[in-house]
């Protein structure tokens, strides 16, 4: 069964109780304000924030540094 609606929260931190590898693996778009990024680490539609890392900077555990963006959320598959 595919669902066609993307998760209201997603994380690409396997640590996070938000991330899901099949659903990172099918491919997500994320819009924020009409604008599409490619190196999202976490969204939230509902809340209307997108977490982006912030350049090449890393934390002391190997995570990258983010910066919080906060907008008009839309997130969509790739493959619809």
């Amino acid at each position: 069964m595919t669902t066609t609606t993307p998760p209201d929260r997603l994380c690409a931190d396997p640590n996070s109780k938000f991330y899901d590898a099949a659903k990172l693996e099918r491919g997500i778009h994320v819009l924020l304000d009409g604008k599409e990024y490619f190196d999202v680490e976490e969204y939230c539609a509902t809340e209307g924030w997108v977490r982006l890392p912030a350049g090449k900077a890393r934390t002391r555990t190997g995570r990258p540094v983010t910066i919080t963006k906060r907008g008009e959320v839309t997130v969509r598959y790739e493959d619809i």
